[in-house]
């Protein structure tokens, strides 16, 4: 049985990293102290923090002049800053580092580092988003479906997850058609029905378990007026 643990919000979900834990050769590689010397970019970058070099790397991407590549313990640090904020799918983390210069098989090199390690979970962030999508978002099993395509995630451990997921979406429905129904049961009957069976669709219900969901909750605002 999985077990979920509620966070703060989808967005907000991100494993746990110890980052001091264990021995010296445990510790990621980026928590060396670079070298001394270096081309203009190092020099550069020498001193600064990685939210700064971050931001500096976002705001030039674009130019003509762009820099070359950060080094790879620089990226190393900016990702596990970025993993320390938000949870991460293993194909998100590999291109998060490729848009930063990074080659692909350092990158995927770096990232199967990070999974070995724990930092990086597809099955944990799908477990994490599945739960997020039905108990806070209340959205349909088609739409936490979609989240995980979209997220990247790992087509074995999305399936695995909304696998745990309960056989409720008539049950979802309606409770999030009855929040929306008082706002509109003034509305002409047809287009109340139209309406909510649409932003239920939206949420990723089916069709049937929509337009149902719809109607019941409607004649219920509709009965209590």
């Amino acid at each position: 049985m999985v077990r979920f643990v509620e966070s703060g919000g989808e967005d907000d979900l991100a494993p746990v990293i110890p980052l001091f834990a264990g021995s010296a050769a445990d510790r990621p590689a980026a928590a060396a102290r670079p070298a001394s010397g270096g081309g203009p970019v190092a020099r550069r970058l020498r001193g600064r923090t990685v939210d700064t070099v971050e931001r500096s790397l976002e705001t030039e991407e674009g130019s003509v002049e762009a820099d070359p590549p950060v080094d790879s313990a620089t990226l190393e640090r900016m990702l596990l800053r970025r993993l320390g904020a938000r949870g991460l799918s293993v194909r998100e983390a590999e291109d998060f580092l490729r848009t930063r210069g990074m080659d692909r098989d350092a990158a995927t090199e770096l990232v199967s580092s990070f999974c070995e390690r724990g930092y990086l979970d597809d099955g944990r962030l799908a477990e994490q988003l599945v739960w997020s999508g039905a108990n806070r978002r209340r959205e349909g099993r088609q739409a936490i479906a979609r989240r995980l395509a979209q997220r990247g995630v790992d087509r074995e451990a999305a399936d695995a997850a909304l696998a745990e997921l309960p056989d409720d979406d008539d049950e979802r429905a309606l409770a999030f058609a009855r929040g929306k129904a008082l706002s509109l049961a003034r509305l002409d009957p047809d287009v109340a029905l139209r309406r909510l069976a649409g932003q239920l669709a939206r949420r990723g219900f089916g069709g049937s378990s929509a337009l149902s969901a719809a109607r019941t909750a409607l004649q219920e605002a509709r009965s209590t007026e």
